[in-house]
């Protein structure tokens, strides 16, 4: 993309954002790609003030006028900051209204000159909410949790702030500035790492088949083998520790000595990457080879080692995903979950549950995530394509993660005494 292209307003997409839009046109009438969730206020919210704070932080920063659209010469799908932003009105309704609505609020995106983002605010007669929806490739969950949130809370409580928001078209800019030089030295590391991928291997063979395509799956199961006090004296996070335990375990469901998945970073690294509210994290691809024995003490220093690495090479990520190097992985996550309590000046709010809508669909063929409870504990979420995989096979996955989160407990035996 030209300088010329740039002072015209349009901006190229990120490769992770390009990857999402066109995981999503495969299925376009979906709700795959949509972050969401539904506040219930506390009932001495004042619904005036939220209205306000909501569009204060919409109009302040740049994320929110974003728009996808076509470059008119090339024709390449790119981004502008332009968009016309709508302000956000309090609805007020009965009881029997919002029930009627309350499964249909999730809709998919139209992708193309329209707005990627909507937040609505609901007072009845008993209570108070707010639902909010964005497009994935615009909003990441840090951004939403610790920034957006956060944001609200000081807003609403009237606190002076006065630092301006870093811009997310100052972002894409930077990105355009790393040399050549330093891209191609990741370029031939993420290669190194996909070269031995087989998806027979290193994706969990399917158990059915027959089933329409991404059909959505979910199975949650509480981590019953270990509790966050154990990595209080730890080198290694609990990031490193569950992606080993979930490598192994995919390893042990298909019977094979080698591991190749991908891993979430936040990519918020910098100080003004952690203050954006945008779209910044990547998906790492990560591997193993089983064949070579070595202790688990060596094995969960060799995948912190293999953490860090990745990290270094984040910027040379285009290469995996313009050829969609990424589709077939599997992909873990390590989050504390943005959907516990938060306050809002003097209250506590939460979150309420949202039924499936039926717009949903499969974003990846696997992606397990492990989830932080505010309790300290953890719990294993699997989101799989139903149309692959069992409910009872997934649960069978799930398990194999719990036990080898227990046997990564024992630093001094080695990985070929705990993999079979």
């Amino acid at each position: 993309m030209t300088k010329k292209d740039i002072e015209q307003g349009y901006y190229p997409l990120r490769p992770m954002q390009l990857w999402m839009i066109n995981t999503n046109l495969e299925h376009e009438n979906s709700t795959m790609m949509n972050v969401n969730g539904l506040v219930k206020f506390a009932s001495e919210i004042d619904m005036q003030k939220i209205k306000k704070t909501f569009n204060e932080i919409i109009n302040g920063h740049d994320i929110f006028r974003c728009q996808f659209v076509f470059h008119p010469e090339t024709k390449e799908l790119c981004q502008r900051f332009d968009g016309e932003i709508k302000p956000v009105i309090l609805e007020k309704i009965s009881d029997e209204e919002f029930e009627n609505l309350h499964g249909k609020l999730a809709k998919p995106y139209k992708l193309i000159k329209n707005p990627l983002w909507n937040v609505r605010l609901f007072e009845t007669p008993t209570a108070k909410y707010c639902y909010f929806d964005f497009y994935h490739a615009i909003i990441d969950g840090t951004a939403l949790a610790m920034l957006i949130l956060h944001e609200a809370d000081i807003i609403y409580s009237e606190k002076n702030v006065k630092r301006k928001p870093p811009k997310y078209a100052d972002y894409i800019l930077e990105n355009l500035k790393i040399p050549p030089e330093e891209l191609a030295e990741g370029h031939a590391y993420w290669k190194n790492i996909l070269k031995g991928f087989d998806a027979k291997k290193h994706v969990p063979l399917p158990d059915i088949e027959g089933v329409a395509a991404r059909k959505g799956g979910s199975v949650e199961i509480p981590i019953q083998n270990v509790t966050r006090k154990f990595f209080s004296d730890k080198i290694y996070n609990e990031n490193c520790f569950f992606l080993a335990a979930s490598m192994l375990a995919v390893a042990k469901f298909n019977g094979v000595k080698s591991s190749v998945m991908s891993w979430v970073h936040n990519g918020r690294v910098t100080p003004i990457e952690r203050r954006l509210v945008g779209f910044t994290i990547n998906q790492l691809p990560i591997s193993w080879d089983f064949e070579k024995d070595c202790t688990v003490e060596e094995f969960l220093q060799g995948i912190n080692a293999k953490i860090a690495e990745g990290i270094n090479y984040r910027k040379s990520l285009d290469m995996v995903y313009n050829k969609g190097l990424e589709n077939d992985l599997v992909t873990f996550i390590f989050q504390k979950t943005i959907y516990g309590d938060f306050k809002i000046g003097d209250t506590k709010n939460s979150f309420s549950d949202i039924p499936d809508d039926k717009y949903s669909a499969a974003e990846n063929v696997l992606d397990i995530e492990i989830n932080l409870k505010d309790d300290d504990s953890y719990s294993i979420n699997l989101d799989y394509d139903a149309s692959l995989y069992s409910e009872s096979a997934m649960k069978n996955l799930a398990a194999m993660i719990d036990e080898f989160v227990l046997k990564l407990q024992d630093e001094q035996k080695f990985i070929s005494e705990i993999l079979f």
